[in-house]
């Protein structure tokens, strides 16, 4: 076999394996894009409940939080100016 030939055989087998990975690839996607219309007509997703109201802490443990935070901070500052 000349090189040419051999060369000419290979770039046609790449051609040909490159285009049924591209068709299937094709056909892959045009497959799962039509499975799931299908799927989200027949089968739709439930309506999301009421959100229920979550309850609220009371605010003396807002404060206390808040002095706790403050007090962090400023030992924070004071250490750090040392």
């Amino acid at each position: 076999m000349q090189d040419s030939q051999l060369l000419h055989e290979g770039l046609a087998l790449m051609g040909l394996g490159m285009g049924f990975v591209f068709v299937f690839l094709t056909v892959l996607v045009i497959t799962t894009t039509l499975m799931s219309k299908v799927i989200g007509r027949f089968f739709p997703e439930p309506a999301p409940a009421a959100p229920v109201p979550s309850r609220r802490a009371p605010a003396a443990r807002d404060d206390d939080l808040m002095a706790v935070i403050s007090a962090a901070v400023h030992r924070y500052r004071r250490d750090r100016d040392r």
